[in-house]
């Protein structure tokens, strides 16, 4: 017999294996970290808690279609995730019907990760990422599986080169019963682990005619909601796949060819997972100067437009803050927004820059946490 080409071609394909030796420190490590990331926020009650799951999620949805090349417009996301959750959040923004159907799917995975995950499911997902039944300027087969063959190649015409030739269609079906049963019946696993293998097991069948990425990717951060036992999340995965795109797309590439051992795709998901988690903390700092800012001011008295861009400095402002840029974004005049920078450097929040030129700059005053 002909030596098979792709994971699938061998008898029991999906009695994965892997060698404990190699993922078990940084598995650990992981685990550590999530504990260590969720005990954190714990402590930063609740409002900057959903501030951060609405920043976590928004970037997951995001980057997930980024990774796909697709970019979406991030305040019209975020106002998305923000309305479903019922989280109040200044300056909401509609948005299009296509966000709309990406982001109740991340939020149905996310949200309802003790959910069954049944065909109906999933195909309820894969309407909701193309609700015109395009995909750009094609046309595909939408809220099924895929009836056709599918391949991944690149290269000019004449001279293309398979990457990856995915199960036949007519198998997909019984491969989709077997993997939607796995999912939702093995209680052995670790959920993480559970979670990259999942991720696996689901690109290589890549039943759909597009959006198996992003279905995929939506699996993993179901399972590690489950992991974590909350629909609160706080770091993006799909944000550090975008990071290590090209190491991604390399070892699913090596490890589909495989026997059966995933070892190499279950470090490189763990090491990915550990460094999701490691970019976080650097958000939290944020959040965490952030809330505190608002303690030690819940009694200073702020019109809206003050609100309203010291948030936005809090945020991440980008460039120098400036009496005109003030102006533009509260839309009022530069006599106002004058005024109103005065009234926050009197009350101490707002401090001129040290650097000279033209025009003056202001930045926050830096307060201490106690």
């Amino acid at each position: 017999m002909a030596m098979a080409k792709y994971i699938y071609e061998y008898k029991n394909w999906t009695a994965f294996t892997w060698q404990d030796k190699v993922i078990n420190a940084v598995f650990g490590n992981v685990r550590l970290m999530q504990g260590k990331i969720i005990g954190q926020m714990n402590t930063l009650g609740f409002s900057a808690k959903e501030e951060a799951t609405l920043t976590a999620l928004t970037l997951d949805v995001v980057k997930s279609s980024e990774i796909e090349g697709e970019m979406l417009n991030y305040n019209q996301v975020r106002s998305s995730i923000a309305r479903r959750l019922g989280i109040n959040t200044a300056g909401l923004v509609p948005s299009s019907r296509h966000i709309e159907g990406i982001v109740e799917m991340m939020l149905d995975a996310t949200q309802h990760y003790n959910m069954p995950l049944t065909e109906k499911r999933l195909f309820g997902w894969h309407a909701a990422l193309f609700p015109t039944g395009y995909s750009g300027p094609y046309k595909i087969e939408v809220g099924q599986y895929r009836t056709g063959e599918m391949q991944v190649v690149s290269g000019a015409m004449g001279k293309e080169k398979v990457h990856y030739e995915a199960v036949k269609p007519e198998l997909v079906k019984t491969e989709m019963d077997k993997f939607l049963d796995w999912f939702n019946n093995e209680n052995s696993l670790d959920l993480v682990l559970k979670a990259a293998i999942a991720h696996f097991w689901f690109v290589i069948i890549h039943p759909f005619d597009d959006g198996n990425g992003r279905i995929g990717r939506a699996l993993t951060d179901m399972l590690l909601s489950g992991a974590e036992g909350s629909g609160e999340r706080y770091y993006s995965m799909s944000s550090q796949m975008l990071a290590e795109r090209k190491r991604y797309y390399e070892v699913l590439q090596k490890v589909q060819h495989s026997s059966g051992d995933i070892t190499e795709w279950l470090e490189w998901f763990l090491h990915c997972l550990k460094n999701a988690i490691l970019a976080t903390e650097h958000t939290v700092q944020k959040i965490l100067r952030k809330v505190e800012f608002w303690k030690l001011h819940e009694h200073t008295p702020f019109n809206e437009r003050q609100r309203l861009m010291l948030n936005k400095l809090f945020e991440g402002f980008e460039g120098k803050l400036q009496t005109s840029k003030w102006a533009k974004i509260t839309k009022t005049s530069n006599d106002t927004a004058l005024r109103d920078i005065k009234d926050l450097v009197e009350k101490g929040v707002l401090q001129q820059t040290v650097e000279g030129g033209r025009n003056v700059n202001y930045e926050l005053v830096n307060f201490n946490l106690e």
